[in-house]
C-alpha cells in the first residue's frame, strides 16, 4: 500500500526529507503536527534558525502559565501557527504559537491525575475540518481544532470511552490512554495504561473512525482461541489475564500503512503462575497493517516476562545505510539498554540478535523460559551487571554500606528468576535504561540518541497468606508498596500511618481515579473496598486464615540507595549516548543530569535519573530537559555532546520538547511542570518558548 508523496520536500544532497502528516498528507516543515514531530517519531527537525553558531544567545520568547499543579509531561504539536496541548489536570488548550496567548481551553468536567503526554491532530483530504483527539482518562474527546468544542457526531457526543469494547464489563476496567492516538487516513490508532496486577483489563490494540468514533479494528495482544500466539498462554487465559499492553505510543509507516505497537509486561508483573508460557503478545514489537490490524510480524523482547521490562518507547523509523544497502529500518530502544534494529518490512534483524540460555526459577508454580534474546550490536547503552567494582565510591561511609548490603543481594545480570528470601538485583531498574521519552534519531547521519537511567531496584517474593484486607492489599498494591506498606521512597510513598495524610474518603476517591503513576482500581468494590482500607488504616485481625489459593507477591520495588537517599551503584546514574545506527558504533556518551547540592560539594557529572525525550534538528542542536533533579532545559552539541546552553527553570522539564517556526522564526517549546518522581520539589504546568533575539531594526 503506497501513497503518493506530495510537496513539501527538503534536500539535503542527495537525501530527501518528506515531511507528512499523521493522515500521510504533507506538511510545512516549519510545522510539528505530531508529538514525535513525524509518523517516523525521529523527534527530528529540518529547522536550523537556531543552530551552534548563535544558540548561545537563545532567549524566552513567552511563557503560559496554565495557574495548575500537578506536573507536566505533555509534548505541544503544532499547526497552522498554534500549539495544542494539555493542562496538568488534562484541560485541552490551543495557544497562539507566536504570543503564547492562550486561544481557547476545553474542560471535560474530568480531573486527570494520570500522565498525558499529547493530543493528536487529523486533517480531512480537503484540509477544511480540523480535528484534536485527547485522551483523557478512559475516554478519547474529539474536538473542533478551531473552536475547542467537541465534535458531537463523533461517538457519544464528542467521545469514546475505552473501557468498552473489550469483552468484559466496562464499570469494572481500569485503564487510562497517557499517550496519543497515532492517525492512519480516517483511523485512529489507540492502546492504554492498565494496572500491573490483576484484575487488569486486556492491552487490546484498537481502530476507530476519526469521523463516527466507531471500532473498525481490534488486535488481542492476549491472543483469543483459534488466534496466532494463543498456545503461548494457559487455554482460559484470554478471559482473566491482562494488560500486555500498548501504553507507550505507536509510530506508522504512512507510505506502506504498516502501525508499529511495542506492548508492555502481563500483569501481574512478578509471578506468573497462572500465565505459564512465552505470553506473546506481551514485551512485543508489532508490525500491523494499519487499514486491517492484521499481524505482518512480530518481535518478542522478552518471553514470560518476571522483570517489567516493558517496550518503553515508540520505535523510531529510517532508512538504515548498513554495508552500502538502503534498508527501510527501525530502531526499538529498551529498558535494559538495548537497541532493537529491524528491517521494518520484514522484522529481520539488521544486526544479530543471540538467543541465549537463562536461568529458571525455584519459586513453586513458575516456569521461567528457556531462553532470552540479547541484541549483539549496538552495545547495551546501560550497564547490564551490578558488581562490587560498581559500587558508590560518593563517599567512603556510602561505600561501606553499599558494599555490606550488596553481599546480601543475589545480582547475576540480566533475567535473573526473582526468588524469596534474598533480594535480586533488577539493573538497570524497571525505571532504567530508555524510558518512555524515547531516543531522537537524525536521519541526515543515523545518529540515535537517547538518554538512559542508570540506578538498581531489588525485588524479592513471599508466599501470600492472607485474607481479608491484607490479602487484597498483598495481590494489588505491595508490588509497589512493599508487603510492609513501607514504600519505595522518593518514587513510591509509604502507607504506614496513612490515616495521618487521608481521610478514608481520600483513600475511596484514590482508589476510584488513582493518581500519577497509580493507576484506578474500579475492581476493588463494596466489601473488598472496605476490608482494604480498613487493613491500610488499622491492619490486619489478629484471628485470620488464609483464603483461596496460596500464590506469591512481590515484597515491594526496593531502591538500592544509600541512607543519603542517592543511588548506591558507581557514577553516571544517568547518561546521554548517541549512536550511529550505520555502523552500531558509539558517536559520544556523557553523563546526564546533577544533584545541585552535589555540585555545591564539588561532586559534578554524576548524572541523575530523567523522563522525557530529546529534540534533535538540522541546525546541529541535541535539545533536552528530563533531568528530574537539577530542572535544567539543556542544548549540546549533536556531533560531540559538548554543552552549548542550559537554563534553570521553576520545575523539571520531565517532557520532551519540540520546534517549530513562523514567519522565518524558529522556537523551541518545553512543557515544565516537575511530577511525582521526585516528590519533594514542587509541581506547576507552564509552556516555555525560547527563540533568537530580533535583529535591530534599521535606521
Amino acid at each position: 500500500m503506497h501513497l503518493k508523496l506530495e510537496k513539501p520536500a527538503i534536500l539535503f544532497g542527495s537525501i530527501i526529507i518528506t515531511c507528512l502528516s499523521a493522515s500521510g498528507q504533507a506538511v510545512h516543515p516549519s510545522d510539528w503536527p505530531i508529538s514525535g514531530g513525524s509518523s517516523d517519531n525521529t523527534h527530528y527537525s529540518p529547522l536550523a534558525t537556531i543552530n551552534t553558531h548563535n544558540v548561545a544567545s537563545l532567549q524566552q520568547a513567552w511563557a503560559l502559565e496554565t495557574g495548575e499543579k500537578g506536573g507536566l509531561e505533555t509534548t505541544p504539536i503544532m499547526v497552522d501557527g498554534i500549539l495544542y496541548a494539555y493542562t496538568p489536570t488534562q484541560k485541552v488548550i490551543a495557544i497562539n504559537a507566536t504570543t503564547g496567548k492562550l486561544l481557547w481551553k476545553f474542560d471535560s468536567g474530568i480531573v486527570g491525575s494520570r500522565p498525558a503526554r499529547a493530543v493528536a491532530f487529523w486533517r480531512s483530504s480537503k484540509g477544511s475540518d480540523k480535528r484534536i483527539l485527547a485522551g483523557i482518562m478512559n475516554f478519547v474527546y474529539e474536538l473542533d481544532a478551531t473552536t475547542g468544542k467537541p465534535i458531537d457526531t463523533f461517538g457519544d457526543h464528542g467521545r469514546i470511552d475505552l473501557r468498552e469494547d473489550l469483552d468484559r464489563p466496562a464499570a469494572q476496567q481500569s485503564l487510562v490512554i497517557t499517550s496519543p492516538a497515532v492517525i492512519y487516513k480516517d483511523l485512529f490508532i489507540v492502546g492504554d495504561a492498565t494496572p500491573e496486577s490483576l484484575p487488569s483489563p486486556p492491552g487490546d490494540i484498537r481502530a476507530y473512525s476519526v469521523n463516527t468514533g466507531k471500532l473498525r479494528w481490534t488486535f488481542h495482544t492476549i491472543p483469543h482461541p483459534g488466534e496466532f500466539g494463543y498456545d503461548t498462554w494457559p487455554k482460559s487465559a484470554w478471559t482473566y489475564s491482562g494488560s500486555a499492553n500498548n501504553w507507550m505510543g505507536m509510530s506508522v509507516d504512512q507510505q506502506r500503512g504498516i502501525v508499529y505497537a511495542p506492548t508492555g509486561s502481563p500483569a501481574t508483573d512478578w509471578y506468573g503462575a497462572d500465565r505459564i508460557g512465552d505470553n506473546l503478545f506481551a514485551d512485543t514489537l508489532l508490525a500491523l497493517d494499519a487499514a486491517t490490524g492484521k499481524r505482518l510480524w512480530h518481535f518478542q523482547g522478552v518471553h514470560h516476562d518476571l522483570w517489567d521490562r516493558d517496550f518503553p518507547a515508540p520505535p523510531v523509523l529510517f532508512t538504515a545505510h548498513i554495508h552500502g544497502k538502503a534498508t527501510p529500518a527501525l530502531a526499538q530502544t529498551t529498558k535494559q539498554g538495548n537497541i532493537f534494529v529491524f528491517d521494518r518490512t520484514n522484522g529481520h534483524p539488521l544486526f544479530p540478535i543471540e538467543f541465549r540460555k537463562v536461568e529458571a526459577s525455584t519459586v513453586p508454580g513458575e516456569i521461567t523460559a528457556d531462553t532470552q534474546p540479547f541484541a549483539t550490536k549496538p552495545a547495551p547503552f546501560a550497564r547490564q551487571l551490578l558488581t562490587e567494582n560498581d559500587l558508590t565510591t560518593r563517599t567512603p561511609e556510602a561505600h561501606a554500606w553499599a558494599l555490606e548490603h550488596y553481599r546480601n543481594l543475589i545480582s547475576k545480570g540480566q533475567f535473573t528468576p526473582i526468588g524469596t528470601g534474598r533480594e535480586t538485583v533488577i539493573f538497570p531498574s524497571a525505571d532504567g535504561g530508555g524510558e518512555w521519552g524515547g531516543p531522537a534519531l537524525d536521519p541526515i547521519t543515523n545518529v540515535l540518541y537517547v538518554n538512559s537511567n542508570e540506578f538498581v531496584h531489588t525485588e524479592s517474593l513471599s508466599k501470600q497468606e492472607a485474607s481479608g484486607g491484607r490479602s487484597i492489599y498483598l495481590s494489588q498494591c505491595a508490588a509497589c508498596h512493599g508487603q510492609s506498606l513501607t514504600g519505595a521512597p522518593p518514587a513510591i510513598p509509604s502507607l504506614i500511618n496513612i490515616q495521618e495524610k487521608l481521610t478514608p474518603e481520600q483513600i475511596v476517591d484514590l482508589l476510584q481515579k488513582g493518581r500519577g503513576r497509580m493507576p484506578s482500581f474500579p475492581a476493588i468494590t463494596g466489601d473488598r473496598r472496605k476490608d482494604l482500607i480498613s487493613y491500610l488504616i488499622n491492619g490486619e485481625p489478629k484471628e485470620t486464615k488464609p483464603s483461596g489459593p496460596i500464590s506469591y507477591s512481590s515484597n515491594g520495588y526496593h531502591r538500592f540507595y544509600d541512607p543519603e537517599g542517592y543511588p548506591a551503584n558507581s557514577f553516571p546514574w544517568g547518561t546521554l549516548n548517541a549512536i550511529n545506527l550505520n555502523t552500531g558504533e558509539y558517536l559520544w556518551k556523557i553523563p546526564f543530569g546533577e544533584y545541585p547540592e552535589l555540585v555545591a560539594k564539588g561532586i559534578k557529572d554524576t548524572g541523575s535519573e530523567n523522563y522525557g525525550g530529546p529534540l534533535v534538528t538540522r541546525g546541529g542542536l541535541l535539545v533536552i530537559g528530563a533531568t528530574i533533579f537539577d530542572n535544567k532545559l539543556r542544548i549540546f552539541d549533536k556531533a560531540t555532546g559538548k554543552l552549548l546552553w542550559e537554563k534553570v527553570l521553576p520545575f523539571a522539564v520531565n517532557a520532551t520538547p519540540m520546534t517549530y517556526a513562523i514567519n522565518g522564526k524558529q522556537y523551541i517549546v518545553v512543557a515544565c511542570g516537575g511530577e511525582g518522581r521526585n516528590p519533594h520539589a514542587p509541581t506547576g504546568g507552564i509552556y516555555y518558548a525560547f527563540s533568537l533575539p530580533d535583529a535591530p531594526e534599521p535606521h
